[in-house]
């Protein structure tokens, strides 16, 4: 049984930071590029990031290039989502996903497992 757990969520004022925690068990953790995603209250969920299966290849949403940073730690099954300089247009719920595709997926259709989501919110 596959399952992702999000974690690193909360409450925190716009120029802050915080590190979102992706723990993963039940599958062959470096078969899967690792993606995150979010969504706003009454917005369509959008792609964050994505990491490949060995953590040398990234992509980012232009929303967040340069405050936002990937990364995966394959010993410990987890990915993390380190997020500087946030704004209350961060403010969401952020998804940890799965999808066992080579290369840096960003399209939700190929993931093929989600978390729960953790709320992120940004007080301005």
């Amino acid at each position: 049984q596959v399952q992702l757990v999000e974690s690193g969520g909360g409450l925190v004022q716009a120029g802050g930071s915080l590190r979102l925690s992706c723990a993963a068990s039940g599958l062959t953790f470096t078969s899967y590029a690792m993606g995150w995603f979010r969504q706003a209250p009454g917005k369509e969920r959008e792609f964050v990031a994505v990491v490949n299966w060995s953590g040398y290849s990234t992509n980012y949403a232009d929303s967040v290039k340069g405050r936002f940073t990937i990364s995966r730690d394959n010993a410990k099954n987890t990915v993390y989502l380190q997020m500087n300089s946030l704004k209350p247009e961060d403010t969401a719920v952020y998804y940890c996903a799965a999808a066992l595709r080579v290369g840096i997926p960003t399209r939700q259709y190929e993931y093929d497992y989600w978390g729960q989501g953790t709320q992120v919110t940004v007080s301005s």
